[in-house]
């Protein structure tokens, strides 16, 4: 049985918030796919309520494609801590990070709610804007690292 990457990680030696390239793969035609790990909260410590991860969701999802361009998927965390991000091509950790605090700036600029109809979403009614405003706002404050290790 293969080992997932993301259980390979050392989750309690981490020090969250940080941005992590976590592996580029190779598309059997030459493509490259970049899959990041956006933590924003502290693995075994801290979970994202579920509204407001929701929210955060929704409203990465469309502002990353604003700042990043290229992205393929932002999904989040079984856990409730972060987002995975999958971007074509071997992105740098660096353009990641700026792209990714662009868009948290947007988030707390924001005054609704992207996709939050039934049509859009499969769970609309579990979407917080506050929410998703004060975990931007409190990673942004912290600032992401992009050594995972706080050092």
């Amino acid at each position: 049985m293969q080992k997932v990457e993301s259980f390979k990680l050392d989750h309690t030696k981490v020090k969250a918030p940080y941005v992590r390239k976590c592996c580029v793969l190779d598309g059997l035609k030459g493509d490259k796919v970049s899959k990041f790990d956006l933590r924003f909260l502290q693995p075994n410590s801290e979970t994202f309520g579920t509204a407001a991860m929701h929210g955060l969701e929704h409203l990465l999802a469309t502002y990353l494609r604003d700042t990043l361009g290229d992205i393929i998927d932002l999904s989040p965390m079984g856990c409730r801590t972060g987002f995975y991000l999958i971007l074509w091509g071997d992105v740098e950790p660096l353009i990641v990070k700026k792209g990714l605090e662009e868009a948290l700036k947007m988030v707390l600029k924001s005054t609704e709610m992207p996709a939050a109809t039934a049509v859009e979403c499969g769970n609309y009614k579990d979407l917080s804007l506050f929410g998703a405003k004060e975990y931007a706002r409190e990673a942004l404050e912290k600032g992401f690292a992009l050594n995972i290790y706080g050092e």
